[in-house]
């Protein structure tokens, strides 16, 4: 039995496999994650039911369970109002700093060769795909044996 939250076999696979520098792709139920992501990236779909599981209930398991180094959030074009979920996520992940990036900026991130897991949920709010940096284990971080 694992000690964290992060219970989902093909999310801790591919965390597993991802290292220092390694992306984690948070996706709404807008996101065209077929092709908005790298040859390397596993693909794990949550997305039951709309609106049955969001981004930052993911976020918050996550969280918890990986080092993060730097975060980038989707954000509407100018003149748009912001969904009240960037803000949510531009809180979680304090004090790391998260970093606005438009709808085609954003998607040319995810395309990198270093995305890890791209996690797509039900989301239904606009503007909630989140990408997260890995950062390093810190030491003495190591679970007591």
């Amino acid at each position: 039995m694992l000690l964290t939250d992060l219970l989902h076999p093909g999310i801790l696979h591919a965390l597993a496999g991802a290292g220092h520098g390694a992306r984690v792709l948070l996706a709404d139920g807008h996101c065209p994650a077929s092709t908005t992501t790298g040859e390397h990236t596993r693909t794990v779909h949550l997305n039951l039911a709309p609106g049955l599981l969001d981004v930052t209930t993911v976020l918050d398991v996550l969280l918890p369970a990986l080092p993060v180094e730097s975060a980038h959030v989707m954000v509407p074009p100018e003149g748009e109002p912001e969904s009240p979920a960037i803000a949510e996520h531009r809180s979680r992940p304090a004090p790391v700093p998260v970093e606005a990036l438009g709808r085609f900026e954003f998607y040319d991130a995810a395309r990198s060769p270093d995305l890890a897991p791209a996690v797509v949920t039900a989301d239904i709010r606009t503007y909630t795909n989140l990408l997260l940096t890995i950062g390093v284990r810190a030491e003495g971080t190591l679970t007591p044996r």
